[in-house]
């Protein structure tokens, strides 16, 4: 039986829930929760093997979609998903998998693909992401806190914001490394190009303009391929722009979840 996930909620109204990013927790959302519960019935989840939820004998997407079906399984209306990073990757996966249980996509900081290939130029090259591969069989920790580094790099705002996600990150027990291992490996060789197409549920790509991580270009390429999609560029952030410009984020997400 699949084990439920840890879940902070909060609000009154419609569900909406939350899906980190590699290596992070629920509590990395900072003020968009309050701000988000003012309308909605908020599910900040720790992903398996994350934060407070237990560790899953396998870090995959169909493994996570399946606890999340489980962790909702009760929950009464469709649900409205925000996806961060790798938590955008999962959420494109649910809504597949679950169209009756997946109303509406949010995709932040989100990519099809994080690496890049001979067809596929928005995105990280193959060699940086193995070597955090590398670096984490050595000094997971560090390894942890330079991807964060590499999240906020040459976005606004990026100094204050570092020393903020690190102590937020340190609130919570750490992944395991084999967790973050998998979840690396699930990254590396994820491609959801051609599925995203077959998303019918309406959707929001937001991307940071000088993100990094997850390009803009890849954010365009995926609010196009997706059927009914719309795709917002907030000026000045890189890949954390809920952090980084929480009013500009902020309203292009109303907008939409409210629409």
């Amino acid at each position: 039986m699949t084990e439920r996930l840890h879940v902070d909620a909060t609000g009154e109204g419609p569900p909406l829930v939350l899906l980190h990013g590699w290596a992070m927790h629920s509590g990395l959302w900072g003020g968009l929760v309050d701000r988000l519960a003012r309308r909605h019935r908020v599910h900040a989840v720790d992903l398996p093997g994350h934060g407070e939820s237990p560790d899953p004998a396998q870090f995959t997407l169909d493994g996570v979609v399946d606890a999340l079906d489980a962790t909702f399984a009760t929950t009464p209306r469709p649900i409205s998903v925000v996806g961060w990073s790798l938590g955008g990757l999962i959420a494109m996966r649910w809504a597949l998998a679950r169209p009756d249980r997946v109303e509406r996509l949010a995709l932040v900081s989100t990519t099809p693909r994080f690496v890049a290939a001979a067809d596929w130029p928005h995105a990280m090259a193959p060699e940086t992401l193995a070597r955090f591969g590398d670096e984490l069989r050595v000094a997971w920790k560090l390894t942890v806190q330079r991807f964060l580094a590499l999240q906020l790099h040459g976005g606004e705002h990026s100094r204050a914001l570092l020393a903020d996600m690190r102590e937020r990150l340190l609130a919570r027990k750490p992944p395991s490394p084999a967790t973050l291992g998998e979840a690396l490996a699930l990254l590396r060789g994820s491609d959801l190009r051609n599925d995203a197409a077959g998303i019918e549920q309406p959707a929001l790509v937001v991307s940071g303009e000088r993100d990094t991580l997850a390009f803009p270009e890849a954010g365009r390429f995926l609010a196009a391929r997706l059927p009914r999609a719309r795709f917002e560029l907030i000026a000045g952030a890189a890949h954390v722009p809920f952090l980084s410009h929480p009013d500009a984020f902020g309203s292009a997400l109303a907008g939409f979840l409210d629409g």
